[in-house]
Order: C-alpha cells, then sequence, then structure tokens
C-alpha cells in the first residue's frame, strides 16, 4: 500500500493551503508544534543553540532553521527553498462586473494556468485582507477563507461553440470572468463584493481598506488506484515541496547540522519581488542568523560557500498520451522516487558536483530517484534554483515531485513519490 504518513501530512497542507498566506499558516502551525519559536523578521533576534525558530515575512513566505548543539561560527548550512504560490485568477480592486442579472467578479491572471482546467468547478475565495488600524501605519491584516463554493465559470454550450472540441483560445477578460450571483433587477451593484467581504469578516464595509484575494478549486484531493498509489488533487504545484521542506527540517532538527528552509512566494511570477527569491531576502535572514550567533560576515559567506541549497519544485512526468513531449532517454514516470532536474544551460541550477551529492545520499539511504531533462528542443520552465545559487554562491540541486497536468486546477502524482522526496531532504538536511 503506498498510502504513507507523508502523504497525510501532504493532504493536510493541501485542503488548508488555500493561498500563500494560509500555506504560511499551515507551515508556522507545523513548526510550533515541533518546538520551533516564532521571531519577528524586523526585531532583534536571541538566539540559543539547540533551538528550532521560524519567521513569517510580508504574510506570504516563511523561513525556519535549527541551531545545533555544535554550531560553531562558518558552519556549512544545509537549505531548501520551495514557493508558496501557484497560477490561478486573483480578484482586481472594485471587481463587480454586471450583465443583465448577473453578478460577475472581475478577475486578473496569476502566473501561467491552464485556463480551460478552471471550468465549471466549484470556486471558493481566500486571502488576505487590510482594515483600519490604530493608525493609517498599521493597518489591521487578517486572513479570509470563505470555506464554501462562491463562484463558477461556467462553459460556453457545444451548441454555442462547435470548435469546442477542435481547438479554441479562451480570453480571460472575456471567458474566465466568474459568476458569483444571479441578482434580483433591483440589486445594487455597486460595492456587492465588498459587502460581502465584511460580512464574512463581521466588520462594516468602510473599514476594508485593501485586499489580497483569489479563487481556489474546492474540489477535494482524491487517492485512487487499485493500492491508492496515485493522489488527484489542486495545488500539487507547488505545495508538494512546501510540505517536504517543513517535514524534512522538523525530522532534520535531531542532527548536529545548521539547517534552515525558505518557503518563497511569487515564483510563478518571476520572484523578482520582496518575498521572492529572486531578492536578497534568504542571504539576509541567513546572515542575520550568523550574526546574531556571534559570528562575522566572513563566517556567513563560508556558510555559504561551503553549504549546499537544495530548490524544491514539481517536475514533469512522462505524460501517457503525448510521451513524445518528453526527453527520449530521460524518462520519469510517477513513482519512480524524487527527480533531479538537469540543464547544461542552467536553467536548473544542478551542476556535476550537486548530481553527485545527490547520487550519494540517494545510495547512502537508498531513496528511489531518475534525472529528468527537457528534450533538446523544448525550453523548459525555470526555478527558485538558479537565482538562489547565483545570488548566494552556493552548491544548488533542482529537485522535486514528478507530476502530470502540472498547472491545471487539478494535477496528479503519486503517493510514493511524497516519502522518497521528504526522506531525500531530510537526509541532506542532517547529513554532516
Amino acid at each position: 500500500m503506498s498510502y504513507n504518513k507523508e502523504t497525510e501530512k501532504l493532504l493536510r497542507c493541501l485542503k488548508e493551503g488555500v493561498s500563500a498566506y494560509h500555506t504560511v499558516k499551515q507551515a508556522a502551525a507545523q513548526l510550533e508544534e515541533a518546538g520551533f519559536s516564532r521571531l519577528e523578521t524586523g526585531a532583534a533576534w536571541e538566539l540559543e543553540k539547540g533551538k528550532g525558530y521560524y519567521s513569517e515575512v510580508f504574510g506570504t513566505s516563511l523561513f525556519a532553521f535549527h541551531v545545533p548543539d555544535t554550531y560553531e561560527a562558518g558552519m556549512p548550512v544545509h537549505a531548501a527553498a520551495a514557493h508558496t504560490d501557484w497560477p490561478g485568477l486573483r480578484i482586481k480592486s472594485c471587481p463587480e462586473v454586471t450583465e443583465g442579472r448577473y453578478e460577475k467578479l472581475n478577475i486578473e491572471v496569476y502566473g501561467g494556468p491552464l485556463f480551460y482546467s478552471w471550468l465549471d468547478r466549484p470556486l471558493s475565495i481566500a486571502g488576505a485582507v487590510c482594515l483600519k488600524g490604530a493608525d493609517p501605519v498599521h493597518p489591521r491584516m487578517c486572513l479570509v477563507d470563505f470555506k464554501r463554493p462562491m463562484a463558477v465559470i461556467p462553459s460556453l454550450a457545444i451548441h454555442y461553440n462547435r470548435e469546442a472540441n477542435t481547438g479554441f483560445e479562451l480570453n480571460p477578460q472575456k471567458d474566465l470572468l466568474p459568476l458569483l450571483d444571479v441578482a434580483a433587477p433591483e440589486w445594487k451593484h455597486d460595492g456587492y463584493f465588498t459587502r460581502l467581504l465584511a460580512e464574512e469578516l463581521q466588520t462594516e464595509p468602510e473599514n476594508i481598506l485593501s485586499f489580497d484575494l483569489g479563487f481556489y478549486n474546492m474540489d477535494e484531493p482524491v487517492l485512487y488506484g487499485e493500492h491508492t498509489e496515485m493522489l488527484s488533487a489542486p495545488r500539487l504545484d507547488n505545495l508538494t515541496s512546501v510540505q517536504g521542506c517543513v517535514s524534512g527540517l522538523i525530522r532534520a532538527a535531531q542532527a548536529e547540522t545548521f539547517s534552515a528552509i525558505m518557503l518563497f512566494d511569487n515564483e510563478e511570477i518571476g520572484s523578482n519581488t520582496k518575498q521572492g527569491a529572486d531578492s536578497i531576502l534568504l542571504g539576509r535572514l541567513l546572515e542575520k542568523v550568523v550574526l546574531t550567533l556571534g559570528g562575522e560576515h566572513t563566517d556567513y559567506v563560508n556558510s555559504l560557500m561551503n553549504g549546499i541549497l537544495l530548490s524544491c519544485d514539481v517536475s514533469h512526468a512522462l505524460h501517457p498520451n503525448s510521451p513524445q513531449a518528453n526527453d527520449p532517454t530521460n524518462k520519469v514516470f510517477p513513482g519512480d522516487g524524487v527527480a533531479f532536474k538537469l540543464n547544461s544551460s542552467q536553467r536548473y541550477a544542478t551542476d556535476v558536483q550537486a548530481t553527485a551529492l545527490a547520487e550519494g545520499i540517494c545510495q547512502k539511504y537508498e531513496i528511489p530517484h531518475k534525472r529528468f531533462c527537457n528534450r533538446a528542443d523544448v525550453r523548459g520552465g525555470s526555478t527558485l534554483g538558479s537565482m538562489l545559487s547565483a545570488q548566494l554562491c552556493i552548491r544548488t540541486v533542482d529537485l522535486g515531485v514528478s507530476i502530470l497536468a502540472m498547472h491545471s486546477a487539478r494535477e496528479l502524482m503519486a503517493t510514493a513519490d511524497q516519502k522518497a522526496f521528504t526522506d531525500f531532504i531530510s537526509a541532506v538536511l542532517a547529513e554532516k
């Protein structure tokens, strides 16, 4: 039977991680439960050896680390990074769109979702809302999750679109506006969504200053197959990696290594934000740890130069109906274990030494694994790894769980791969 404890943890992460904010919240809860203490990012830190800590960054990113009893300045850092966001539909400001008696919401596309996969799904709304605080400089931020179907994007019947099964283009501004309500003719549409949001938060509409909200697919994760070996669920990209990093760090906290994880936001839109991987965020936080523990800048540099970073993001499994889309010799199937991503142009940061390190870890701990390469005529996606390895000057391995239907509103993976993936992360974080 392929069902395992790591699958159970992933299922919880998938159900609770309905926005980047909620993903960080549930990751923090797991760390708290494991004995990690909370730190405020912009405050002075007091750190002790033998303890673990975490800090939420701008609401949608999270940094966590464990200081061993044997910590010395300049000790190599063993780190893993993943991202908390996924492609989807975000709600615009002033979103009400009225079409006759229909009340729709105006959206903008976030990242690169498969548009058609969002049609006819039960969609709910989640994210963050800022309310009036004690003064204008300190608004009060709260999370919201409607936790019930709020909208749907109905397909156009084939009778009106005879090309529906032969290929057609969906225009996001025209074809992807979620239907929220069918209102009476006398309904006052202006401000409808703000009133709805205020009611959900049990506040007055005038208290709402701003929001960062998106739709999420409410379809439940489903285990299937003769031995429940497959998992079909929303948000596998990249909550598989988020959960793997959190579980890996908690397990590695028993070892005598300086271990850390960083969960970034905004990977799906290029990472060039204050809370994204294409920033100085991780470097600043790691240096703060080293300096707080009595080290110097040189110790921080040594910690990186002798360290190892795992860039964790999903990989492409061989497609059963389109096998020609994958590389002809480097084929990865669901259930093959950890996928190590290689690219000579360094879109994946795994170099020859990092590949050898990964291979050695897998052999030592008997972790199933495969190597992934794109076809020579396919550019492939980028990851956090190339950005972070260049900024930090640290050895980096790009790896992940192989999935099908990547960037769909519902994706597919093998449950056994989550265990192999987590085993590898914990082994690297704990290995001296």
